[in-house]
């Protein structure tokens, strides 16, 4: 009944969209240029997810493969063709290595345990959401990767002879080392693998648990491990891999940093064997539980169907109706990455790891896990709570059951650890936001409790809010006051914009006087305000500003004084919440576009990173000058958003960038999370139709349908919502939720 059901689903989105929403997903876009994207299968906000891993090693000189000295904060990219196996715990878009974890690599003929030499090249490549597959050269494997929420399936397709399954535990993108293994029985292994310090901070450390299980008995199987260097050369054992060392039919726990487990068969031509993986953050045992609940048999093309129709179901919210398949592919790609992170940590039992602890706690309900919240504040929130309000809910409870386990929001969070990477109080804006778009299924108590707690708290004591103290006494945070990690005005920023959002939260709930006091500590921006060369600049506590200063300085992506991953041209207009006030520093409505556009004519707008990735709506602010928006974002569009493998202008960040696109297609945009207007521009398409949630929003169904009398038309003439004049470039989140259509008539030439 259940795999009926899956597929009428898949038929009935057939037939909505002639072709089902995950045909027009390309995963591997993003998967070269910095994406950090991968094309293994994911399950919407899954747990697991199973990849190809190519980062390992190189091609150099003399056409060997060598070790890859190059960066890595993903598990696999495009351009590299050696495969070392396909890793089961793996993140999307993110800027510092971790995970990629948990590597299973099938081979044949004699054993090999060095990743270095047992490596493939692969060609036949293949990947759609929820399945992977690709023929291995070097030993004509055919390899297919599925998965579900908590566990992964392979499918190997092995030549005549004999073949091999390994299980890598040394191997990975995580700067934690140390494994643990115990073989069960000839056909179950499970253990765990430490993982932890992302971008190399030291307090965050958790193992991850696994049970794996094979369809088919090997002839032989054993753990291996390697061993340090030592002289006896002559050891019997060397004939497998002079630093490796097998132990055959080794059936205790075998504990070490590079270990491993091997599985040996004789295969028929074209014998298929499966593995399946079970992944938990809480224990073996649980496990265990994920995978037998989740994979009770070895189906690895129910398992498939069944993740495809779950990313149709998902994806086919936003029906678009378009001649274009390359924009649809695109568009349709940009919203699979948007729902990849974050993800559930919780298992089938509800058990999770607690916040900041190694305790384990059970809510009864979806926990979720990577919080890049510096990244998708911005975008990825608000469009999920308009187009998936239930996802939202639960992340948003997520974050408060963090604060009431940890005594703080999290910042940027990974499998329940708290990183501290980026700065700001990105949390606070999400809750905000979320509160006053309708989603209030979340105690909002605590929430605003926790909110003013990091704005108000002292230094020493304040876990969020580094150089919290000058900002409260001088209204900014001083160079010189604290070691602010990614500078004071950086700091400072997004500090007035988590302010501003207490305020927004204090406003709805009627607090008045909190209000009135959070409100005027987000215009503190005005105190890094430097007339002399128009830039919001670093202050020391006495007042004096930061001299030499480059406002250029920091262009290319290097480090500079007072700003992180920017320079004083990416932050110049950062202050979303009070655009008018800005304007007004500025010298007005001439004076802030001309400047505005010089941003962008001088090559200081970055597309590939946050700071500025809003900076294209501002000219809506401009009168007259709305229509430079509508042609610099579709501008953008065409520019760095493409149906290839580098179609990502750059770091993806766990899915902001391609939501940054996302609504740009559509023709709309929030430009400051807790501010509940849209600046629009023209959309893409012809017309979408998004289907809202009835148990949150009014509407059934909300219609962007666009007028365009020649495909070059992209600059708008006319808005109309339902059929009503709309006479501004902004719309109201309420009037998007109650549905109907929004309709734009389109020109080619710009309405000055």
């Amino acid at each position: 009944m259940i795999r009926l059901l899956v597929i009428s689903g898949l038929l009935v989105n057939t037939m909505l969209f002639g072709q089902p929403p995950t045909s027009y997903v390309n995963p591997f876009i993003g998967t070269s240029n910095y994406g950090a994207t991968h094309p293994g299968s994911n399950f919407p906000h899954a747990m697991v997810s199973v990849t190809p891993f190519n980062v390992a090693h190189r091609k150099g000189a003399e056409n060997k493969f060598e070790k890859d000295s190059e960066w890595h904060s993903r598990p696999y990219v495009y351009e590299n063709k050696y495969l070392t196996g396909f890793s089961h715990i793996n993140l999307s878009g993110v800027g510092c290595p971790e995970a990629g974890s948990i590597l299973l690599m099938p081979t044949t003929d004699s054993l090999s345990f060095d990743s270095e030499k047992y490596g493939s090249t692969y060609s036949q490549e293949k990947a759609s959401p929820g399945y992977y597959s690709n023929r291995l050269d070097r030993y004509d494997v055919l390899t297919e990767l599925t998965s579900t929420k908590r566990s992964g399936i392979s499918r190997y397709t092995f030549p005549e002879g004999r073949s091999n399954i390994l299980l890598n535990l040394g191997l990975g993108l995580t700067n934690e080392t140390g494994a643990s293994l115990k073989i069960i029985s000839p056909t179950e292994v499970e253990g765990f693998k430490t993982i932890g310090t992302f971008c190399y901070n030291a307090e965050d450390v958790r193992p991850v648990y696994f049970v794996a299980k094979l369809s088919k008995a090997p002839t032989s199987f054993g753990a291996w491990k390697k061993m340090p260097k030592y002289k006896a050369v002559e050891a019997d054992w060397v004939k497998y891999n002079n630093a490796y060392k097998p132990y055959e039919k080794y059936m205790h726990e075998l504990a070490g940093e590079n270990i491993g487990a091997y599985f040996t068969f004789d295969t028929k031509e074209n014998e298929v064997i499966e593995v399946k993986v079970g992944i938990s953050y809480v224990s073996i045992a649980n496990a265990r539980k994920n995978l037998n609940a989740e994979q009770p048999g070895f189906e690895f093309e129910d398992t498939r169907v069944k993740n495809e129709s779950k990313w149709n179901e998902l994806l086919g919210r936003v029906r678009v109706d378009s001649d274009n398949k390359e924009a649809k592919t695109i568009f349709y790609t940009a919203l699979y990455h948007t729902l990849i992170h974050p993800n559930l940590i919780n298992d089938v039992n509800g058990d999770y790891p607690a916040m900041g602890s190694h305790k384990t706690m059970n809510s009864g309900k979806d926990r979720y896990s990577v919080f890049s919240l510096w990244d998708t504040y911005r975008n990825v929130h608000p469009f999920l709570s308009l187009v998936y309000p239930e996802l939202q809910s639960q992340m948003v409870n997520t974050m408060v059951d963090m604060y009431k386990e940890n005594q703080w929001l999290p910042k940027w969070e990974l499998f329940g650890m708290e990183t501290d990477v980026m700065v700001g109080d990105p949390g606070s804006p999400v809750i905000t936001d979320t509160y006053l778009r309708g989603i209030r299924d979340f105690d909002v108590a605590s929430a605003f409790n926790a909110m003013k707690k990091a704005s108000d708290t002292s230094e020493k004591a304040n876990a969020l809010r580094p150089g919290i103290d000058s900002y409260n006494t001088l209204g900014y945070v001083a160079e010189d006051s604290t070691d602010v990690w990614g500078g004071s005005v950086s700091t400072s920023l997004e500090y007035y914009i988590a302010d501003w959002n207490i305020a927004q939260l204090a406003k709805e709930l009627d607090y008045p006087s909190d209000y009135k006091k959070y409100k005027q500590k987000s215009l503190g921006y005005k105190n890094l305000f430097d007339k002399s060369t128009g830039m919001l600049r670093p202050r020391f506590q006495d007042g004096s500003w930061l001299t030499p200063f480059n406002p250029e300085a920091g262009k290319n992506f290097e480090a500079v004084i007072g700003y992180v991953e920017g320079n004083a041209w990416q932050y110049r207009f950062y202050v979303p919440h009070d655009i008018e006030g800005l304007i007004k520093l500025l010298g007005g409505n001439k004076k802030f576009g001309s400047q505005l556009q010089l941003l962008f004519d001088s090559d200081n707008y970055d597309m590939a990173n946050e700071p500025d990735i809003t900076y294209p709506y501002l000219f809506n602010y401009l009168p007259g000058q709305e229509y430079k928006s509508q042609q610099k974002v579709r501008e953008l569009i065409d520019k760095y958003y493409t149906n290839t493998p580098g179609g990502i202008p750059g770091n993806d960040d766990t899915g902001t960038l391609s939501t940054w696109l996302v609504f740009s297609m559509l023709g709309i945009y929030p430009v400051c999370p807790g501010d509940m207007s849209y600046a629009m521009v023209s959309p893409y398409f012809d017309k979408v139709n998004i289907t809202l949630n009835s148990q949150y929003y009014p509407g059934s169904s909300l219609i962007i349908k666009s007028n365009r009398p020649s495909h070059d038309a992209k600059y708008i003439s006319s808005i109309r919502k339902d059929g009503r004049p709309v006479r501004s470039f902004f719309i109201e989140h309420k009037d998007l939720i109650n549905g109907g259509v929004l309709e734009f008539d389109l020109t080619s030439t710009p309405s000055k």
